[in-house]
């Protein structure tokens, strides 16, 4: 089992799709039951964040997805989400870092990606990211005592600024493989 965990706009859910298809494995994304929550409420991500922090039954909801993952013994999943490393410690666990205006340009050409605040320029988007993984931050810090940005909850860190997917999947697998033999 993989999780991948990292910046917004690091490129998780690409790398993590790719993953999954290429190991045969079960894509899941919290992020996507998250913007589907969103939705739901009439709200965009950073929204309900913001509602997150004092509407307990969000973060449950969600962290409810992964327990079940954790308890249950398929390991042929690729996890895309912020807290999955921690949620399912038996993954091997991935950070993905990315610099703020790649992150920025990689969310305002995506055109299928929704749920995200508006945003005018690549400068207005930057910030709203930013915003974005501060309030994931400070509310998983409050609510597990965990800090998502801490090197040591990672097997792996990865930039993911200028490489290519398929570069980033090949690295990644050769380190999972190499977990893999050492388990």
């Amino acid at each position: 089992m993989i999780s991948i965990a990292g910046d917004l706009g690091s490129g998780k859910s690409t790398i993590a799709k790719r993953l999954a298809e290429m190991l045969n494995y079960t894509y899941f994304s919290t992020g996507m039951l998250f913007r589907k929550l969103a939705a739901e409420r009439g709200m965009d991500a950073l929204q309900l964040n913001y509602l997150s922090e004092t509407d307990k039954s969000i973060d449950k909801y969600i962290d409810d997805n992964l327990r079940a993952i954790n308890e249950g013994n398929d390991l042929r999943y690729v996890l895309d989400s912020r807290m999955a490393w921690y949620f399912v410690p038996k993954s091997f666990k991935i950070y993905a870092t990315v610099k703020p205006e790649v992150a920025a340009q990689r969310v305002l050409d995506d055109k299928t990606r929704f749920g995200e605040p508006e945003a005018s320029d690549l400068q207005q988007r930057v910030q709203t990211l930013l915003e974005r993984q501060n309030v994931e931050n400070r509310r998983y810090k409050s609510i597990y005592g965990v800090d998502c940005s801490d090197p040591s909850n990672y097997d792996l860190i990865i930039d993911t600024s200028d490489s290519s997917v398929e570069e980033l999947t090949n690295q990644i697998l050769a380190e999972y493989n190499a977990y893999l033999n050492n388990v």
